[in-house]
């Protein structure tokens, strides 16, 4: 009769006692001043795995970045980029395709993978380390994904035995921990490198519009038709001729009038401005030409006019199709004879300026209409020069979105900029209002960012003209007592001159307490504009 002899099984060695929450608190605390001193992730990433392996045995830690972020359930091809306890050859190995082992499986899930047993796992690979290369006990391995705005693009990894004091779950924990940082590291990393960037892509296009030929007259932009402007008005810089600036509204016809200015023999002598739609009919006479001393009730003193004003240099008239038939006549003598003749006096003075006017309208239209004398069209219209409206010239558009954005930032003390794709969705935009309405969108978008880089999502929302409720606060509070203002849209659209009565006005003015500035918001009109509309109506 036979005997069998049962022998126990082997143990392994007894763990001394370590205390594991100590070990926890001392990896995040030295992985968090790892944080501190520097935004180098590799740097960052790299003690991390190596501090897990020496504080909690999780061991050849690695993290598996993918080649490029797509939305979860979509696998894509990844490698590691960060690692711990491998060799070069290891690392190098550690490449997986779309969806392959337990490492794929997770970054195209986006779902944590724990493998209690390496060996009793058939999706295991073994791609980095051989078995034989793994301590002879049972192996475990861990993988999490790491996200970045609830995209996954990336596994944090490591190996450990099995059979230890210590609970896989705790472990899986202090990973969560580590996979999260390490997502909102390389999320920074990437919002550094976007920033940087857009500063090298503003500052490129900043110095290529230094470099152009119409910078030297303060011109921002390159675009053929721009540059066919330009060309014709310094051709006719040097002559006396009258000059008709025609475009849209916003399209920079008082920059042009003031760079035919520069570019003229008159540039040491002043350029004077005018808006005839900014003026009471009444006060026309009186601003363009003067008046002497009691011409009328008020006049308690005698005043040049413009014209006179503008003597050896230029005179600028915006919106021409403004002044009233009337006074056509008196401009017409004043451009034939170079002669003004002041309100109430007898004698005429003798003025040598140049005149530059401006119009959206189509003057031909209003002569036909009998609104403007034909022979002073002709007049004007010796030397027409036709301004590019924004859509003709979309290749402009980052170059002026630069210009703007370093406007508002200096006015402001802000510092934002936009990224790549949202520059070439503004340069996508119809622009109705031309640069003015680009101006004004960029100056808004400076104001209510709360980031220092601003995306599609935030100049989406205001080409949209969502709601500004919708918007971060970023504007004053009301003074005390002072009537809340209305829904601002973000963009404020182009209105004619006569966009609004004066019993609107005037209403805006009385719920906000005589405040222009929020009378004007609260229409959607910038501060200039409501107060051309109050002059023009005689508010």
């Amino acid at each position: 009769m036979s005997t069998t002899t049962h022998h126990a099984p082997a143990t392994p060695p007894r763990e001394e006692r370590v205390d594991w929450r100590a070990q926890e608190m001392l990896l995040l605390s030295q992985v968090m001043r790892g944080v501190g001193r520097s935004v180098d992730s590799q740097a960052v990433l790299r003690e991390m795995l190596h501090l897990m392996s020496e504080l909690l045995g999780l061991n050849r830690g690695r993290i598996v970045l993918a080649d490029e972020a797509v939305p979860r359930g979509q696998p894509v091809a990844s490698r590691i980029r960060h690692a711990y306890g491998l060799t070069r050859e290891e690392v190098a190995r550690g490449t997986y395709g779309p969806g392959e082992g337990v490492t794929g499986r997770v970054l195209g899930t986006g779902q944590p993978a724990l493998v209690q047993d390496v060996d009793a796992e058939p999706a295991f690979l073994f791609r980095c380390v051989p078995r034989e290369r793994l301590p002879p006990e049972t192996v475990a391995f861990i993988a999490l994904p790491i996200e970045v705005d609830r995209v996954t693009i990336g596994v944090l990894a490591c190996h450990r035995i099995r059979s230890r004091g210590r609970q896989l779950a705790d472990d899986v924990a202090v990973l969560g921990i580590l996979a999260s940082l390490a997502g909102r590291l390389l999320q920074l990393e990437q919002l550094v490198a976007a920033t940087t960037r857009g500063l090298e892509e503003r500052n490129a296009q900043l110095t290529e519009a230094l470099h152009s030929s119409a910078a030297r007259y303060g011109i921002v932009g390159s675009a053929p038709p721009l540059l066919r402007a330009i060309g014709a008005l310094e051709r006719v810089s040097s002559a006396s001729a009258s000059v008709l600036l025609l475009g849209e509204s916003g399209t920079g016809k008082e920059l042009f009038a003031r760079a035919l200015h520069l570019a003229s023999p008159r540039r040491d002598g002043p350029f004077i401005k005018m808006n005839c739609a900014a003026i009471p009919e009444t006060l026309f006479e009186s601003e363009l030409f003067g008046h002497e001393r009691g011409a009328f009730t008020g006049a308690q003193a005698e005043r040049a006019g413009w014209f006179e004003l503008a003597h050896g240099g230029t005179i600028f008239l915006d919106e021409i199709g403004e002044l009233p038939l009337p006074l056509q006549t008196k401009l017409l003598r004043t451009l034939q004879e170079g002669t003004v003749l002041r309100l109430g006096a007898k004698r005429e003075r003798r003025v040598d300026a140049r005149l530059v006017v401006a119009t959206h309208r189509e003057l031909a239209q209003e002569v036909a209409a009998g609104r403007f004398r034909r022979d002073l069209y002709y007049r004007l219209n010796v030397i027409p020069i036709r301004l590019p409206t924004l859509r003709e010239r979309p290749q402009d558009i980052p170059l002026l979105v630069a210009h703007f954005l370093h406007r508002a930032n200096q006015a402001h003390q802000r510092n934002v900029i936009l990224t790549p794709e949202a520059v070439a969705l503004l340069a996508a935009h119809p622009w109705p209002g031309n640069i003015r309405e680009l101006g004004n969108l960029v100056e808004r978008l400076v104001l209510l960012s709360e980031v220092p880089l601003a995306g599609v999502a935030a100049v989406t929302r205001l080409l949209q003209g969502d709601d500004a409720a919708d918007a971060p606060e970023a504007l004053p509070l009301a003074a005390a007592g002072a009537a809340p203002v209305e829904a601002i849209p973000l963009v404020r659209d182009y209105r004619p001159a006569d966009s609004h009565t004066a019993r609107t006005l005037a209403d805006a003015l009385a719920r906000h307490g005589g405040n222009r500035t929020r009378a004007a918001a609260a229409l959607g009109l910038t501060l200039r504009q409501f107060s051309y509309r109050c002059r023009k109506l005689g508010l």
